[in-house]
């Protein structure tokens, strides 16, 4: 990954207490997996900004390496990484994410 691909992923990561990157957009997910997650976010409320990988393959790419996890999407909570579809699908079931919001101050605790 480049450096300016890795900045850049690192910035977007940084700035947004909630960060998803994904296929698509929040108003227009392209992948039904990047959509599940689009809704497990509204469901709670939760603000959070998206990055369409699709349309930049060098962050399409990069991300897998700054991640180090090999699929899409991926969603960053307070600077760190929470996972793809299965796990933030398991941790909403759970609860854990409702907690990891909280925890982030993104959402009021309940």
């Amino acid at each position: 990954m480049s450096e300016s691909a890795r900045d850049r992923i690192q910035n977007l990561v940084d700035t947004h207490k909630v960060m998803l990157f994904m296929k698509g957009t929040k108003s227009f997910p392209q992948c039904g997996f990047s959509n599940a997650v689009v809704q497990m976010l509204k469901l709670h409320g939760a603000p959070f900004e998206t990055f369409n990988v699709l349309a930049d393959p060098e962050v399409r790419d990069g991300i897998k390496s700054f991640s180090n996890w090999p699929t899409l999407p991926q969603l960053y909570i307070g600077g760190k990484f929470v996972g793809g579809c299965d796990i933030v699908t398991e941790m909403h079931e759970s609860g854990d994410l409702r907690r990891e919001l909280e925890g982030a101050g993104v959402i009021a605790a309940s």
